[in-house]
């Protein structure tokens, strides 16, 4: 019986014990179906989540009209923190930023680092621990609104003291425990202190990534992916670079993130607003072309971060490059030729020893074209600036008293002088005022107004002597103003203004880059702008191109070009063709354009193009061209600015002569004479007709000093 009884207390047990592990398993079922519900609910969504990067599309290249690289794109990575991936405890935050920085450090990458840029209090090191500064600076941003909403949050009294504040803002970033007590070095709490207060401000997220360091080398890239599995993304960019560096860089111009003024204008076309457009010149001129379709990768991650699996969802397209008019090679020899032109002036001034002989060259502009397609060849403006060192010499740039922002050859507007002179030739002759060989008497004085008080020819001012019998050829090479006073009263200010409209002088030149349109000088622009009434001894000094006359030096060359073509106006205009990325064959070719024509004798044309050429091999500029080996015309001009500063030299001139492919102006601001802004003409025909010439050699002419 006693065995019995022992087996029935074994079977019991182990029934009991099998009782008991259902019910275990019961309740875990139930734990799992129903009290588990939420947690698996919870957490199921996001074990694995996805999100979309963006893959930033190249921009297209720019490319001069024979195909050298003007401005191109290389690419740079950047590290960031990245929102999703980042550890939500603001401790493993700061263990995540501490070892991204040190692996800076160790790989000797610290100039690459972005230092905290909004930084609201200032954390010093002092002693064992911190001490707290505003900086009231950051006060005056837009982002002291972001600052007063954390403290808010934080319960932060409008009238707490710096330290009041920091040390709550410790808090909050996990660098001090709840008594107060620093968590970390003091160096390493100032450190990410910053860091922490500067995510904040940046409005961290995970549409807005915090660049920690910019161009990081591909090694460091991978020692931060041996050492850290998430809370970092590696973005890849690229950043613009000029092949010419200091050079055509007015023309080229710079991207940026979109102006504030134009945000509407580009998201109605359905740019991100982070996107990166021209901002001036070429970049902004030509974006619809240049600007590449962006591209999408899904990422799907683990919970912790890691990457599971990228698609690319949505290929990049790249820009369109573009081919300008402009040559290169021209475009350099323009500028340098430029800087030479204003040392000569400088010299000469010297050498000259008076006041008011061009002691005070600075700065100057260059143009050049194709008359026949009204292509831009050259746009050159004095002092310039490197657009690859554009932001570190920003400051500098902007209080530069020269102004080497400007693009004088596009928005610098000059009284033309005498170089206004051929066109209102064409004017007389074709409007039947004069005849080719015409005599007028220079009397010195021309005083059919006003008698002995009337305005004087430039002659007669220098020497007191007087052109005598002079006809309209004779009167374009020695560039006399009397003969020009009896042409604008024989017209009239309208007759004269029709046709120096048509010539594109006070109109749009036509170019894509923005530039001013100037004035042409008349009684409707005085009494538009509330200023003096005009009188018949304007039209007299409107008609040797001074009065209110302002042109550009563009608009001067394309004049020339439309007097050179009997009449025909092309537009002006720098887009050559444009191409696909990476390709030289054209998906679009810029046509010439004609915007204009007026009906002109082709025998008055040219009487004042033989005249011109007259200009340079007997006039005013013949020292300047002697015995030079290609044919050409031009002419002088000199403009008075102030009784205060020399005058202003402007010259003109086309080549070859016989069959005109360029024609250039120059402008010298305060260059004295005329003749002296041929300088850089001769050296740019130089460099265009292949001419070694010792410029040095070069002798300026007084003759017109006083035009």
């Amino acid at each position: 019986m006693e065995r019995k009884n022992g087996s029935l207390w074994r079977y019991i047990f182990i029934g009991a014990t099998f009782i008991a592990v259902v019910t275990v398993y019961i309740a875990l079922f139930i734990n799992l179906q129903v009290s588990g519900q939420d947690y698996y609910t919870m957490t199921a969504p996001i074990s694995y989540r996805t999100r979309t990067v963006k893959i930033q599309a190249q921009r297209g290249e720019i490319y001069d009209r024979n195909g050298k690289k003007l401005t191109g794109n290389q690419f740079y990575y950047d590290l960031q923190l990245d929102y999703g991936s980042m550890p939500y405890g603001s401790s493993d935050k700061n263990e995540v930023i501490l070892k991204l920085l040190s692996v800076i450090s160790e790989r000797g990458e610290d100039a690459e680092l972005c230092e905290p840029k909004y930084t609201p209090i200032h954390a010093a090191v002092t002693g064992d621990s911190l001490s707290f500064e505003y900086d009231t600076d950051f006060f005056d941003t837009s982002k002291a609104k972001t600052y007063n909403r954390f403290s808010e949050e934080l319960a932060i009294a409008e009238d707490a003291t710096a330290d009041e504040a920091g040390k709550v803002y410790m808090k909050r970033y996990a660098l001090t425990d709840s008594e107060g007590t620093l968590l970390y070095s003091p160096d390493e709490a100032s450190v990410l202190f910053s860091y922490r207060m500067d995510l904040d401000m940046s409005d961290f997220s995970a549409a807005n990534p915090y660049t920690l360091a910019r161009n990081v080398s591909l090694d460091l890239i991978t020692t931060v992916r041996e050492s850290l599995s998430r809370g970092y993304s590696i973005n890849c960019g690229y950043e613009r670079i000029y092949n010419y560096p200091g050079y055509a860089s007015h023309i080229l111009g710079r991207v940026g993130k979109i102006p504030s003024e134009s945000v509407e204008t580009y998201t109605d076309q359905g740019y991100p607003l982070d996107a990166v457009v021209g901002t001036s010149g070429v970049e902004a001129a030509f974006e619809s072309y240049l600007h590449g379709v962006d591209g999408e990768m899904t990422v799907t991650e683990d919970v912790y971060g890691n990457v599971i699996q990228t698609e690319i969802t949505k290929e990049p397209i790249a820009g369109l490059d573009v081919y300008l008019t402009l040559d290169i090679d021209m475009q350099i020899a323009a500028e340098d030729a430029i800087a030479y032109n204003i040392d000569f002036v400088l010299a000469e001034a010297e050498r000259a020893g008076k006041e008011k002989s061009g002691e005070d060259a600075k700065a100057g502009a260059l143009s050049a074209v194709d008359p026949k397609t009204g292509e831009v060849l050259v746009l050159a403006s004095y002092p310039t600036y490197d657009l690859s060192t554009f932001d570190e010499d920003y400051k500098f740039l902007s209080e530069d008293e020269t102004s080497p922002m400007l693009n004088r050859a596009l928005n610098g507007t000059y009284q033309p002088g005498s170089t206004f002179k051929p066109g209102v030739a064409v004017a007389a002759l074709d409007s039947g005022n004069v005849t080719p060989y015409e005599l007028i008497n220079d009397q010195g004085i021309y005083g059919y107004y006003t008698g002995d008080e009337g305005p004087r020819c430039w002659i007669y001012l220098m020497y007191g002597l007087t052109h005598g019998n002079i006809n309209i050829t004779e009167a374009i090479q020695e560039s006399c103003n009397y003969f020009f006073y009896e042409m604008g009263r024989r017209m009239t200010i309208d007759v004269m203004n029709s046709y120096m409209k048509h010539f594109g002088l006070g109109e749009p030149t036509g170019i894509e880059l923005p530039e001013k349109v100037g004035i042409l000088a008349s009684p409707d622009y005085r009494n538009d702008n509330g200023l003096e009434r005009w009188s018949p001894g304007d039209t007299l000094q409107a008609a040797i191109g001074q009065s209110d006359h302002l042109f550009t030096p563009l608009q001067i060359s394309m004049y020339i070009s439309t007097l050179i073509n009997n009449g025909t106006r092309y537009s002006a205009h720098i887009l050559y063709k444009v191409c696909p990325y990476g390709s030289d064959e054209p998906i679009y070719t810029k046509e010439p354009e004609v915007i204009d024509s007026i009906e002109l004798s082709s025998d008055a044309c040219n009487v004042v193009l033989n005249a011109m050429k007259d200009v340079i091999e007997n006039g005013s500029a013949s020292s300047l061209f002697e015995d030079y080996p290609v044919t050409l015309g031009g002419k002088t001009g000199t403009a008075q600015v102030s009784k205060n500063k020399s005058d202003n030299a402007i010259f003109t001139a086309f080549a070859p002569f016989d069959d005109p492919s360029i024609v250039a102006t120059c402008v010298i601001e305060q260059g004295n004479t005329g003749s002296n802004a041929g300088v850089a003409v001769k050296g740019l025909f130089d460099r265009y007709f292949s001419i070694d010439s010792a410029a040095d050699d070069t002798k300026s002419d007084d003759s017109e000093n006083m035009e």
